[in-house]
Order: structure tokens, then C-alpha cells, then sequence
């Protein structure tokens, strides 16, 4: 490893967890959940999936995963203009879809452990958090996401619920994250659903899915600081799941228009 690269250097935009990198890899806090989505992430690789980092073990004093480091950038916020455009929205439908089918046949086992619980219908392995800042952009548009502790077993429109939420964006009037007008809003939902491949009942289903996540959301929030996690306790203090839940609200009072708008 060149000498430039024998130092851990600190990574920007970790809302939860501390991530470094060293050379080519990136070192993350483990969890309870590591070993089952460092499995998922093998199974990623043997099914020839490109959009997600290898799992290369852990340190030698077992507190942290080793993973590739998955070069381009990272969709933080303030976010680029490329990220909120058409072309990428339709390329994290069509990278979201191709992660789903690469791990639908996932071997589950008794053992396995998840960070959020599974939904039924489990039809695929979602993400859980498959946003802009888990997404790595080339070129400006989505190649690869990263940050896999939040997988679990659930629905493909569990999944592609909360992806719209962030990259339509799906927000409120206000919201600090960016908004649109509701027609608009509608009309690259539209596109995404399309870009997935959603079925017409899963489109019927997708605006009122979303409010679900959401509520999900901020219920997962409540109970990890209510179990003592300092970075969820301060999501809290910040006012995280107020944005959420308006937002939700946001949602619900469009569902309507926004699921005629899928059925086109």
C-alpha cells in the first residue's frame, strides 16, 4: 500500500456511525447485524452485482468491518444539481431494481440478524436506506450504494418507498432538504416507478407506502434512543422526526393525485 495511504483518514456525512478510510477500504463500528449483511453483501458479489462494496472481515480486535472503499461521490447534503435530475432518478430505479433481483434469492437463515425488522411479503432483501447519501455518483449519476446495516427482508415497494422519498424528494413546502411543486413531485415518482419496473398494483400502493416508512421511520428513532443510542437520542433533540412526520402528512394529503399520476 503506498505510504500516502497508510493513514486512517476521517469520512464526512456519518449521521450514525464513525467511518475511516485506509487505501482502498473503509472501516465501520460492527453490530449485532454485521455478520448476516456481510453475507448478503458475498451473495451481492456471486450474483455479479457491481453496485455494492465487498465485505473483507473485520479488524483484528473485532470492533470494526473492513469494506471496499467504493470510489466516486458520495450524494450529501446541500446536494448537486446532477443528483436531483431526471437521468439520475431514473438510474437508482433501474440500480435498486438490479439490487433486488440480485438478492432475492438470498438464503435466509434462523440465525441472521437484522437492524430493522422484516415486513412480509419478503421478496427481496431491501436496502433499508438506499438515499442519496448512501448512493455513489459517477459521472453525475447513482453507481453503487453503500452503507448496508439498515437491509432487511421486506416488500420491493417497502424498499423503493422510502428511495422515492429522498430522490424525487418527497418532502414538504420548506423542507431544508429541498422541494418541488406537487405536480412535479408526482411526475418523477412517475418516473421512477417506471425505471424499476413497478407493477401496476405495487404503483397503486407506492404514495401510501411511503407514509408507512415514514412512520416506521420515526418509530425505529423513538425506540433506539429510548434503548440508550446517543445518535438517535440526538436525531430527536434536533427535531429529526417532526420533519419526518410532516412530511408524512405532506404525502398522505397527495396520495391521490400522485398514485392517479403512477397509473398513467
Amino acid at each position: 500500500m503506498p505510504a500516502e495511504n497508510d493513514q486512517e483518514v476521517l469520512l464526512t456525512g456519518g449521521g450514525v456511525n464513525r467511518v475511516t478510510r485506509l487505501g482502498d477500504t473503509v472501516r465501520r463500528p460492527v453490530g449485532p447485524w454485521t455478520p448476516t449483511v456481510h453475507r448478503l453483501l458475498d451473495h451481492l458479489a456471486a450474483r455479479g452485482f457491481a453496485g455494492a462494496p465487498r465485505a473483507h472481515g473485520l479488524t483484528e480486535d473485532g470492533t470494526r468491518e473492513v469494506l471496499d472503499f467504493v470510489p466516486g461521490e458520495v450524494g450529501h447534503y446541500p446536494l448537486p444539481p446532477y443528483a436531483r435530475s431526471d437521468d439520475s432518478l431514473r438510474t437508482v430505479g433501474r440500480l435498486l431494481r438490479a439490487l433486488h433481483d440480485a438478492d432475492a434469492d438470498f438464503p435466509r437463515r434462523p440465525e441472521d440478524v437484522w437492524l430493522l425488522p422484516p415486513r412480509e411479503p419478503a421478496e427481496v432483501i431491501c436496502h433499508g436506506d438506499a438515499a442519496t447519501y448512501n448512493c455513489v455518483f459517477r459521472d453525475g449519476l447513482p453507481a453503487a450504494f453503500i452503507d448496508f446495516d439498515t437491509a432487511h427482508p421486506g416488500p420491493r415497494v417497502w424498499d423503493v418507498a422510502y428511495t422515492a422519498y429522498r430522490f424525487v424528494p418527497l418532502h414538504a413546502p420548506g423542507s431544508d432538504e429541498g422541494t418541488l411543486p406537487p405536480a412535479e413531485q408526482g411526475r418523477r415518482l412517475r418516473l421512477l416507478a417506471e425505471a424499476y419496473g413497478l407493477t401496476a398494483d405495487e404503483r397503486a400502493a407506492l404514495a401510501h407506502t411511503v407514509v408507512d416508512r415514514l412512520h416506521a421511520l420515526v418509530d425505529f428513532m423513538t425506540e433506539r434512543a429510548a434503548a440508550g443510542d446517543p445518535a438517535f437520542a440526538r436525531h430527536l433533540a434536533d427535531g429529526h422526526h417532526r420533519l419526518y412526520l410532516a412530511d408524512a402528512e405532506y404525502t398522505a394529503a397527495h396520495a391521490v393525485d400522485w398514485t392517479a399520476e403512477l397509473g398513467k
